[in-house]
């Protein structure tokens, strides 16, 4: 079977324009996260060799988390505006590439993703997932693996992949009790607020007792350190909520497996046009030459 890479485009995207310097066309178009979005690919795609990449963007809000947790996410900041601007290119770009892009009005790419990767793996591939978001743990398994950027603070650490015993060793939990401990620790990413109080060494020792969060629960009674007793048999409910709010909908549509082919004449007209002078000759080579790749 094939080696299947799937990217969180978002955050990619995110890491490609924090990642370069202010780029501008002449007319003041911002190209930055453009020369890192494509090299970041490139670089990705010849490391891994994978058989194929399917990468997933968000077109909206989630509207199933959002019915059951209307403040799902509501803290998070408008991306900047040079990055708005670049993301319809992002999408071009990668379309030229030959690389298959994902989205879907009112569903989390995230969901997309996990979807499509367990598909994936369930039929027998090998599945990268390229991230650095740790909801992608809870589908880590003996297929899945998690791809994950090198560090900001520690950069040398270069790109590395996080298996089912790295997300033990991450986490202190197996991955099927990934949505559980951030249903107990809580998200701010996502603006799901855990139980007061209790950090990750504390969740993760109660799921290692008790092994789910039903489990936690059902023993809330007998609870260390003892003052949290009664406050997780109140938060039940509340709970059992950010559980289905942390969980991926896995039986969302998938797409074809198939491999994109790239779109030579598009791309390079493309980059033209942006002016990105110093890729648009990389391209050439790589698309002209790929005996060189």
């Amino acid at each position: 079977m094939a080696k299947w890479m799937l990217v969180d485009g978002f955050n990619l995207a995110f890491r490609a324009f924090y990642g370069m310097p202010e780029l501008t066309r002449s007319d003041g178009f911002p190209t930055g996260a453009l020369h890192g979005w494509v090299k970041s690919l490139w670089r990705l795609e010849d490391d891994q060799q994978p058989a194929a990449t399917l990468v997933f963007f968000d077109l909206g809000g989630s509207q199933d988390r959002l019915a059951l947790h209307p403040e799902y996410k509501a803290q998070r900041q408008e991306p900047p505006e040079a990055l708005e601007q670049q993301i319809p290119v992002i999408k071009q770009l990668t379309r030229a590439m030959g690389l298959v892009g994902v989205e879907r009005d009112g569903v989390e790419s995230d969901d997309l993703l996990a979807a499509q990767a367990v598909a994936l793996a369930n039929a027998g591939h090998e599945v990268l997932v390229v991230s650095a978001d740790k909801d992608f743990a809870q589908i880590v398994d003996d297929r899945i693996k998690i791809l994950l950027p090198p560090p900001t603070a520690n950069p040398k650490l270069g790109w590395r992949v996080l298996d089912s015993a790295g997300v033990a060793e991450k986490f202190g939990v197996t991955p099927v009790q990934i949505a559980d401990y951030l249903a107990l620790v809580g998200d701010t990413a996502d603006n799901i607020p855990g139980l007061a109080g209790v950090g990750p060494k504390t969740a993760a020792k109660w799921l290692q007792e008790h092994g789910s969060l039903e489990g936690v629960i059902a023993q809330a009674g007998t609870l260390k350190p003892d003052r949290f007793r009664e406050q997780v048999t109140a938060a039940a409910e509340r709970l059992r909520l950010n559980r289905r709010l942390t969980t991926f909908d896995l039986g969302l549509p998938t797409v074809d497996a198939v491999r994109g082919e790239p779109q030579v004449g598009e791309l390079l007209r493309l980059m033209e046009e942006l002016e990105m002078r110093s890729t648009l000759n990389d391209a050439r080579k790589r698309y002209t030459q790929p005996e060189l790749f």
